[in-house]
C-alpha cells in the first residue's frame, strides 16, 4: 500500500507544531510528510518504513522527513480514559536555523540525521523526556520552546537509541515539486469551505488542468475532489467533537450547501452518521 502525503501547516506565530490527541483508538493511517515527527504513545502497533513492532506505554520515536509511518491501537490501557498521543512536528530548515544562530545546538542537527530511518529512544531517555512533553500542552507557545530544546538535547545524548527502518526514505519530491504542491495545498487548506475549481488550483501550480490532475494524484494518492472532501469532513469532525453547534451549521461551515449530501459523504468517510459520531466522542 502506498503511503498518503500529509500536508502539515503551522499555527500562526509558531515555528514548530504541538499536537495533543486524546482518542478512543488510534486508526491505521499510512502516511508521510516532509517534517520531523517526535511521538509519545501509549500501547499498540507501530509501523515505520519496513519496520513493524508492538509498543508499550511511554514509547518515544523520532521520525525523519518523508518516512512512511503510522501507529495503530484499539485497546486502551485504562478503559475509563482516552488514548493519549503527544506529537511534535518541526522542519529540517528549523534545525539548520537553530545551528546557524546558536552553534551550541549543533547536536540537534546530528540527531536529525540519525532519525532518517526512525529512531526509538531507550526506556531511560523516554522516561526522562516524558514529563517534559506532558507539560507542554498547558504552556504558552513561548514557554514551550525552551522545553522542546531541552528535551531534544536530552535525546541527542541517548547513545542507546535504535534505528527502526532498514533504509532511510528517499526524498519524495524535488524541491520545486514540493514547493509547487505546497502552494496548492496551502490554498486548499485555507479555502476548503469555498467552491474551489480545478482550473484555479492548476493555475497556482503553473500546470495545465490535465497535468495538474496527474501531479496531484501522484503526490497525494487522491483526486482533488477526494482530498477536498477529506478536508471538509475532517473540519466537521473537529467541530462535532469540540463545539455544540448544530449539524446543519457545521455542514455549512465545512463547505456543504446541502445537508443530505454532507450526511452521505460523512457516513461514507466515517461509517456512522454525524449525530452518532458526536455521541461516540462526547
Amino acid at each position: 500500500m502506498r503511503p498518503q502525503y500529509e500536508h502539515l501547516t503551522l499555527s500562526p506565530g509558531h515555528s514548530w507544531q504541538l499536537l495533543w490527541r486524546e482518542l478512543p483508538e488510534l486508526p491505521f493511517l499510512w502516511h508521510y510528510h516532509p517534517e520531523f515527527e517526535l511521538t509519545l504513545n501509549a500501547r499498540g502497533q507501530r509501523y515505520v518504513g519496513d519496520h513493524l513492532a508492538d509498543f508499550s506505554d511511554g514509547d518515544l520515536i523520532l521520525l525523519g522527513p518523508n518516512l512512511p509511518h503510522t501507529w495503530s491501537a484499539s485497546e486502551r490501557i485504562d478503559a475509563g480514559q482516552q488514548m493519549l498521543a503527544v506529537v511534535v512536528w518541526f522542519s529540517r530548515d528549523w534545525l539548520v536555523q537553530l545551528q546557524t544562530s546558536l552553534p551550541e545546538l549543533g547536536g540537534l542537527l546530528q540527531l536529525g540525521k540519525r532519525a532518517d530511518r526512525g529512531l526509538q529512544f531507550s526506556a531511560a531517555a523516554a522516561a526522562g523526556v516524558r514529563p517534559l512533553m506532558l507539560r507542554m500542552e498547558k504552556l504558552a507557545p513561548a514557554q514551550r520552546l525552551p522545553l522542546l530544546l531541552e528535551l531534544l538535547l536530552l535525546l541527542a545524548q541517548d547513545e542507546q537509541a535504535q534505528p527502526l527502518a532498514s533504509v532511510a526514505s528517499a526524498s519524495i519530491a524535488v524541491d520545486t515539486q514540493r514547493q509547487r504542491m505546497g502552494r496548492v495545498l496551502d490554498y486548499m487548506h485555507a479555502h476548503f469551505q469555498a467552491a474551489l475549481s480545478v482550473e484555479l488550483l492548476a493555475e497556482r501550480a503553473a500546470l495545465s488542468v490535465g497535468a495538474f490532475h496527474r501531479f496531484f494524484k501522484r503526490h497525494t494518492q487522491l483526486t482533488v475532489t477526494a482530498y477536498l472532501a477529506q478536508l471538509r469532513i475532517g473540519s466537521a469532525c473537529q467541530q462535532l467533537i469540540q463545539t455544540d453547534k448544530t449539524i446543519g451549521v457545521i455542514a455549512q461551515e465545512a463547505g456543504y450547501r446541502n445537508l443530505a449530501h454532507f450526511n452521505r459523504q460523512f457516513r461514507a468517510a466515517k461509517g456512522v452518521s454525524p449525530s452518532d459520531f458526536k455521541k461516540r466522542y462526547r
